[in-house]
């Protein structure tokens, strides 16, 4: 039985408060009073056995007032095993009480779309996290609460990063992915610096119009990779220290990352007054504004938020594709073949190569469904109280989604889940195969990027982003295991994560690169000086 929640409680107390204010108005009343204590006992205590809150979904017992709170603790990676297993044990919805605070867990896709995606209209808000909301005054929108400013922000990101929208960013993202391949080819060693440098200057690029950032110590590349950790630092401040300094601590940031985010806002503000505005986000917030109705700050925090949200979960998804390339090589043998022969080694592949390379686009699919950047996602909050299946999920339960163990689904992937096969994606012909039934599904092979009108807004950009990067590191780069002195494989941790706020980075690890044939350095440096850079 789950513990109760707080509305439950608060029933409770409400059917004490009125009993013993019925005894005190009928004491001097003989036996009538008998008679109608014993009626209002009945009706009370049928209206509160009859009470939605007593038929909350199945979860574990928890303590005297912290209820379930210390079994959420332990990562990430803690709590998506724990909540998988315990989808073994109550089934699709886990009922859990974090210190008073109703949780919903999701373990299942079905009832994740049934909520997130059918019921959107009341599954849209998201919990109030005062640090959040500080560090950004309530501009940050993908944790922004279900309200107007939203409603305006997720507008206009629907529109500038739909499907058709974002082809208009090939060309930027193409350039960046041929820059990423010959750094790593020139610095190998570094080319965990060089994956988060790379999309971090494709992100800018296209919000702002910035030119190809050089070095990941650019200032702007360090704060977004130190960023996600003063989430979580600010986070455990709050719970741990005065009330103060973590509210002296989130103020500064914001005032930080305004100046930030302002600072490249108005640039691209110059580049349009002087009619030299490139093709940018920025410039079409700009252009549009009397359209888009969003105030100054919020067309500068649009892009931060943009920015924040795209570029370190495609730095980590990289990173997991990187080792699932060194523990499964002949998936790297394979996409070398398809490779050779759709783009051949007179030049490097391109966008316009994407429909005839299906083994490729499935490794794409298989790294967000194998390890999704963010295995919880981020929750919904329902704005008033809602069923499913003879259970209650009370309004303002906090509902996670346990993506990772929806991404293992053997009804959906089979049996192999925990392995890296790009296969489970293909059909017999070797194609893309696609699920009539199932957007998630027939659009991108897995369900990393979440549900409903909070689902995330960059998907197609992040797509096309790891596509491009993945296409042509894999065209003119080989990726072996690093070996020790003695010869032997360094060992891999496949299954270890570090926990940086909502995402999941891989345990680091070391590789070994090289070009796949001889030419391809010279080729991409090519490439580059063509761009000017």
């Amino acid at each position: 039985m789950s513990s109760f929640s707080a509305s439950s409680f608060r029933l409770l107390e409400t059917f004490k408060s009125s009993l013993r204010q019925i005894l005190l108005a009928v004491q001097d009343h003989g036996v009538l009073s008998i008679g109608v204590i014993l009626g209002l006992i009945v009706l009370y205590a049928a209206r509160y056995l009859a009470s939605p809150y007593r038929k909350l979904p199945p979860g574990p017992r928890g303590y005297p007032i912290i209820g379930n709170l210390l079994e959420m603790g332990g990562g990430l990676s803690g709590q998506c095993f724990k909540y998988a297993k315990w989808h073994k044990k109550y089934g699709d919805l886990t009922y859990l009480n974090a210190a008073g605070k109703p949780v919903v867990i999701i373990n299942s896709r079905k009832v994740a779309e049934d909520l997130f995606d059918r019921r959107s209209a009341i599954y849209s808000d998201r919990p109030h996290n005062v640090v959040t909301d500080m560090m950004s005054h309530e501009l940050f929108f993908i944790f922004a609460q279900f309200g107007d400013t939203w409603r305006r922000m997720r507008k206009v990101a629907n529109e500038g990063f739909s499907k058709s929208a974002v082809k208009g960013f090939y060309e930027t993202q193409n350039t960046e992915a041929v820059v990423l391949t010959s750094d790593l080819l020139i610095h190998p060693a570094h080319w965990d610096r060089h994956f988060r440098r790379a999309p971090a200057s494709s992100t800018l690029s296209i919000l702002y119009g910035n030119p190809t950032l050089k070095s990941e110590k650019d200032p702007i590349v360090v704060a977004i990779t130190i960023l996600p950790s003063v989430f979580s630092r600010l986070l455990l401040q709050k719970s741990s220290k005065s009330l103060a300094k973590w509210k002296r601590d989130a103020e500064a940031w914001y005032k930080q990352d305004t100046a930030m985010f302002e600072g490249l806002f108005r640039k691209a503000e110059a580049n349009v007054a002087k009619g030299d505005d490139h093709r940018s986000v920025a410039a079409t917030l700009i252009r549009d504004r009397e359209k888009n109705k969003l105030s100054s700050i919020e067309r500068v925090w649009f892009g931060g938020t943009m920015y924040l949200g795209g570029a370190d979960t495609t730095s980590v998804t990289m990173a997991w594709w990187l080792l699932a390339m060194l523990a499964y090589p002949e998936t790297q043998s394979r996409a070398h073949a398809e490779l050779d022969a759709v783009v051949g080694r007179a030049r490097p592949p391109t966008f316009a190569d994407r429909p005839h390379l299906p083994y490729i686009r499935a490794i794409v699919r298989e790294v967000l469904r194998w390890r999704p950047a963010a295995p919880l996602g981020a929750p919904h909050r329902p704005t008033e109280d809602d069923w499913h299946e003879g259970k209650c999920i009370p309004k303002g339960t906090i509902c996670i989604a346990n993506l990772w163990h929806m991404n293992r689904d053997p009804e959906i992937y089979g049996k192999n889940t925990e392995h890296f096969d790009p296969g489970r994606h293909l059909d017999a012909s070797g194609n893309i195969a696609y699920s009539v039934s199932d957007v998630n599904l027939k659009e991108h092979g897995h369900f990393g990027y979440g549900f409903g009108r909070r689902n995330c807004v960059g998907r197609y950009m992040a797509d096309n982003a790891l596509f491009i990067n993945i296409v042509v590191m894999l065209w003119a780069t080989k990726f072996e295991r690093k070996k020790d002195a003695s010869g032997r494989f360094l060992p891999l941790d496949l299954d270890g994560w570090v926990n940086v706020g909502l995402v999941a980075r891989p345990i680091p690890f070391e590789c070994e690169m090289a070009p796949r044939f001889p030419e391809a350095p010279a080729m991409l440096a090519q490439e580059r000086e063509l761009r000017g850079l």
